[in-house]
């Protein structure tokens, strides 16, 4: 195989480029993961410069076919890539001259790796959207499942991590599944930004030759095109509205980890992680580390970290294209990459988490959980809630100092601190009682989980 080793853009210059800077400068150490869609663009606008006659039909062909024998040759990892050519698009355009001769020249025409490289990131991300997009829908299958099965399992619900009231554990799933069901609508929302042709602004002015833009877009599956030559090249708020989604996303995930992290520990032991999603101690063997949630709540200052870079990164470069753009790519990548192994190890996690339904409930009986409902309960008979509250107070630390739950005082206890408390309240102190009497949208009542669980399987459905 043998490829150009003078680089294609060097002619303006007179002395060789200095080797450590040829490295330093080069980026096709990791855009060639950008190969496909780099292929699929230069097919794209070979196709369109035959259909506007600036290629023959027979030049097309050839392109098409030696650009088809570079893919193949990548694939098979029989291409050999080149600093010397600095990224993928000259390394790809270097091969194709080397396969086909002078016609392989022809293939730029109308173009810059301005515009080039701005379509390829585009093709690039969106992609990866797609595959992206089925992790996090395993991801809420998952979070259905586990709150379809523990529906009626109570747990205390926290404020301040301090036992606040009774909750279902199903209720508690579907809250994590609604925070999903926001990134799900982020991502489509992003997805059409992503979705636009930066192709034919050539350099930063367009092109004297007559192309088709409309063409172009519609052989690569574009839905619009960027309206302005000027921005389409030097654009990559699309990459950091990407980062900015995965943030948020990651931010989620980091969330549930903390509390699979608490939860699974010898002092909550509410949830077991699966033994596959969790390591042990070099040196106390009785350990079993949540590593996999903690990891990815440290992955998570990573994608943040991304996001950042690339804000930096824009926010003084003047029009049009920069030297600077060459660093969008590898925070995108990472980010990338980061929330498609998060969002796969998190749907496997969860399929395989087993809950423990008496250390959830032994909990909440600890921790006054009903002591809302008695206020509640105090209300509805016409005592006004501040004095309500001061009842209940009461009897609270009276349940501590005689270490007794609200449920386990007996009524003449309760009717010390108020007259207006009869033998029906006890109906509103048990957890059961407690959970089932918050019965309306978005309730934590058993049949209002289910309800929404019917509801999400809906919503997927007809998406």
């Amino acid at each position: 195989m043998t490829t150009p080793k003078k680089k294609l853009s060097s002619a303006r210059l007179t002395q060789p480029t200095n080797a450590f800077v040829e490295e330093f400068t080069a980026s096709v150490q990791f855009d060639q993961r950008m190969y496909q869609q780099d292929i699929e663009g230069s097919i794209a606008h070979a196709t369109m410069l035959a259909s506007v006659d600036v290629l023959s039909e027979q030049e097309c062909e050839q392109i098409i076919e030696g650009l088809n024998t570079i893919r193949t040759e990548i694939d098979n990892d029989e291409f050999e890539w080149s600093i010397a050519q600095e990224d993928v698009h000259m390394n790809i355009e270097a091969r194709l001259i080397a396969l086909i001769g002078e016609v392989g020249k022809k293939l730029h025409t109308g173009r810059s790796r301005n515009d080039q490289v701005a379509t390829d990131v585009r093709l690039y991300l969106r992609d990866m959207i797609d595959p992206i997009k089925s992790e996090l829908f395993r991801l809420q299958e998952s979070l259905l499942m586990v709150a379809e099965r523990e529906a009626d399992t109570i747990l205390p619900g926290f404020t301040h991590l301090q036992t606040a009231q009774p909750v279902t554990f199903g209720h508690h799933m579907m809250a994590w599944y609604e925070m999903l069901v926001r990134d799900a609508e982020r991502l489509e929302d992003c997805e059409k930004r992503v979705n636009s042709l930066p192709l034919g602004a050539a350099a930063l002015a367009g092109t004297t030759f007559p192309i088709d833009r409309e063409l172009t877009a519609k052989l690569l599956g574009f839905e619009r095109i960027c309206l302005n030559s000027l921005d389409a090249v030097s654009d990559r708020d699309f990459a950091i509205e990407f980062n900015s989604f995965a943030s948020i996303l990651m931010m989620h995930l980091s969330r549930f980890s903390e509390e699979l992290i608490i939860w699974s520990s010898a002092q909550f032991d509410f949830v077991d992680l699966g033994d596959a999603f969790c390591t042990g101690s070099s040196i106390m063997p009785q350990k079993k580390n949540p590593d996999v949630p903690e990891l990815i709540r440290g992955k998570t200052s990573r994608v943040y970290g991304n996001m950042f870079n690339l804000l930096t990164l824009m926010k003084n470069q003047p029009l049009a294209y920069n030297k600077d753009n060459q660093e969008d790519k590898e925070p995108l990548f990472d980010t990338i990459d980061t929330l498609l192994g998060s969002l796969r190890v998190y749907a496997d996690m969860m399929a395989a988490i087993t809950v423990k339904p008496e250390n959830m409930r032994n909990a909440a009986l600890r921790g006054y959980a009903t002591a809302t409902d008695l206020a509640d309960y105090l209300v509805r008979k016409g005592v006004a809630f501040r004095d309500a509250h001061e009842v209940v107070g009461l009897s609270v630390a009276y349940g501590i100092k005689h270490n007794k739950d609200l449920s386990e005082l007996t009524l003449e206890e309760l009717q010390a601190f108020s007259d207006q408390i009869s033998d029906d309240v006890f109906e509103v102190l048990t957890l059961d009682g407690s959970v089932a009497a918050r019965d309306h949208l978005g309730g934590t009542a058993p049949n209002q989980v289910r309800s929404a669980i019917r509801y999400a399987h809906s919503q997927r459905e007809q998406d």
